[in-house]
């Protein structure tokens, strides 16, 4: 390898925290990275990682080796990119991954205008509620539904907010009553999100500030969908984004509860790869999710 492949196999170490997950993400043999990255300590005379049977990690040298090798890479990526972008169109297949009610929810429409404007693109959109290691399964943009967190080896860029509501089907609240402040919610029928069967509270930001209130739980999902639906057959008081109940609230199915009170906020973020940032797919799909969902979304167009 030259100088900037053993570069590229080094920053690739780093972010994915060991040889064997940047061999694979790289299409390489395990052999062939650990001789990159010898090379180079060895034109460096300088050690850029500790190795141990279990992981791999960066010394201060290594980290500050590596701040200075994204920002070349990046540049080599986008003079590459600039050149390339004046003489063809964006090309090539783009990995995608989303949570799955976002996904069949709001993304496939997304997704197919993409491929019609950009008909060179082929599009692979992976749907799952499980939590995914974006460097290690090799996807080149994440979509998730989080507070926002820092990232060595991920750009995240924020696309809207994700607003979550307290509602009820009026059917429900007419028989049961509308709780009057969170310490209701221990007397009433709620729906929990959460892979484990194991959820009584509920964090809400209210006049009080930011505390948890005990609920009384009756169903369990990790499927959002799952919990509208029960609410909309009248099973209690779920907690949910208004990019699952925003249709339900416009048309008077749900109604919202507590308004006074609010969970945290949560955002809808793209995250990616620190070295694809500059891929034209990346950046044109990205810059399509800013323009469809940025500032209000159209699921949040109800009070």
């Amino acid at each position: 390898m030259d100088r900037i492949d053993s570069m590229k196999a080094f920053t690739r170490v780093v972010e994915s925290g060991g040889f064997a997950a940047a061999a694979r993400g790289m299409g390489l043999s395990r052999s062939a990275v650990s001789k990159a990255v010898n090379s180079l300590e060895s034109y460096l005379s300088a050690q850029l990682l500790r190795r141990s049977t279990r992981q791999v990690t960066p010394t201060e040298t290594g980290l500050a080796f590596y701040d200075r090798c994204v920002r070349i890479l990046a540049e080599l990526d986008e003079a590459v990119s600039a050149v390339s972008e004046l003489q063809e169109r964006p090309k090539g297949r783009l990995r995608v991954n989303a949570a799955m009610s976002f996904g069949t929810m709001h993304l496939s429409r997304v997704a197919a205008d993409f491929m019609a404007m950009h008909p060179d693109v082929q599009v692979e959109l992976a749907l799952t509620d499980r939590f995914v290691d974006p460097i290690e399964e090799g996807f080149d943009v994440t979509l998730r539904i989080a507070e926002a967190g820092p990232s060595t080896s991920l750009v995240s860029r924020e696309i809207a907010p994700a607003r979550r509501v307290l509602c009820a089907s009026p059917a429900y609240l007419n028989e049961a009553g509308e709780p009057e402040s969170p310490t209701d919610l221990r007397q009433h029928r709620c729906l929990h999100y959460g892979y484990l069967g194991s959820g009584s509270q509920w964090r809400l930001v209210g006049p009080h500030g930011d505390r948890s209130y005990a609920i009384g739980c009756v169903m369990w999902s990790n499927n959002g969908e799952v919990l509208r639906d029960a609410a909309l057959c009248h099973q209690g008081i779920a907690l949910l984004p208004t990019f699952i109940v925003g249709e339900a609230l416009q048309s008077g199915l749900l109604r919202t509860i507590l308004t006074d009170f609010s969970p945290p906020e949560i955002m809808l973020c793209a995250l990616y790869p620190r070295h694809r940032h500059l891929s034209s797919r990346v950046r044109l799909f990205v810059d399509l999710l800013e323009e469809r969902f940025a500032s209000r979304p159209y699921w949040d167009l109800v009070e």
